[in-house]
C-alpha cells in the first residue's frame, strides 16, 4: 500500500497538488500556474510531483528501493481521453488536445500516472464521502475556466460510449431569443454552448467588462 496519494487537479489557469496519508489526512497542498503550452506543461507538473516527492522523503526514480516512501498519482483534467487514441479531447485548454497527456507524463515523471476528467474525479468523491455520500446517482458539477459535470450511479462514473458523458457545458443555449443572435462561437465547434455564458472568464465579463477575466482555474 502507498505511504502517500498525490492527486493534481491540472486547472486552465493553474496546477494545484494535494499530497494525502494513509489514513487520509491532508499533508501537503501547493499550486503554480499554468503556463499554458503543453511542453511547458508537462515540465511544471513534472517540476511540481519532483519538489513534492523530495519534500516527502521520496524520490520518483527510485520508488521500490527498501526504505523509500512510495505514492500513487492521479490527475484532473478539464478534458477527457478519448478510447480509441488515447489522446486528449473536449478540453477548454485547447492545447491540450489531440496530445497523449498521459503517456507524456508517465515518462517525464518516469511512474505511472492516472489521468481522468476533473469533473468525473469531482463527482465521485462528492458520491463516495461528500455531498452525494448515500444516494444512487450524484451529478456533480464544475464550473471553472470552462464548465463540465460528472454522472456518478451505483459508486461508479458514467463514461459513456465517448468519454464525454455528463458533458453539459457543450448543450445549447435553450430558449434563444432574436436580439441573443449572432451566438458566441464555442472552442467546439458549436455555437451558443452554455459554456460560453456560464464559465468563469464569460462571467467575469458580463460582471467587469470585456477584458478582465477570472484566475480561478
Amino acid at each position: 500500500m502507498a505511504d502517500y496519494r498525490l492527486g493534481i487537479d491540472f486547472g486552465g489557469t493553474k496546477i494545484e497538488i494535494a499530497v494525502l496519508d494513509r489514513a487520509g489526512d491532508l499533508q501537503l497542498r501547493e499550486r503554480v500556474p499554468n503556463p499554458g503550452i503543453y511542453e511547458e506543461a508537462v515540465i511544471a507538473v513534472r517540476d511540481l510531483v519532483a519538489s513534492v516527492d523530495q519534500r516527502l522523503g521520496s524520490v520518483a526514480s527510485n520508488l521500490a528501493k527498501p526504505g523509500q516512501l512510495s505514492s500513487t498519482l492521479g490527475i484532473g483534467i478539464p478534458g477527457s481521453i478519448s478510447p480509441e487514441t488515447g489522446l486528449i479531447k473536449n478540453a477548454n485548454a485547447t492545447w491540450l488536445n489531440n496530445q497523449p497527456f498521459g503517456i507524456d507524463l508517465d515518462r517525464a515523471l518516469n511512474r505511472s500516472v492516472r489521468v481522468e476528467n476533473d469533473a468525473n474525479c469531482f463527482a465521485l468523491s462528492e458520491a463516495a464521502d461528500g455531498a452525494g455520500a448515500g444516494n444512487r446517482t450524484v451529478f456533480g458539477i464544475i464550473i471553472g475556466t470552462g464548465m463540465g459535470a460528472g454522472i456518478v450511479v451505483d459508486g461508479k462514473v458514467i463514461g459513456g460510449r465517448h468519454s464525454i458523458a455528463g458533458e453539459w457545458g457543450h448543450t445549447p443555449l435553450p430558449w434563444t431569443r432574436l436580439e441573443e443572435f449572432p451566438l458566441p462561437k464555442c472552442f467546439c465547434g458549436n455555437e451558443g454552448c452554455l459554456e460560453r455564458y456560464l464559465c468563469g472568464p464569460e462571467l467575469a465579463k458580463d460582471w467587469k467588462g470585456v477584458g478582465h477575466h477570472n484566475t480561478a482555474g
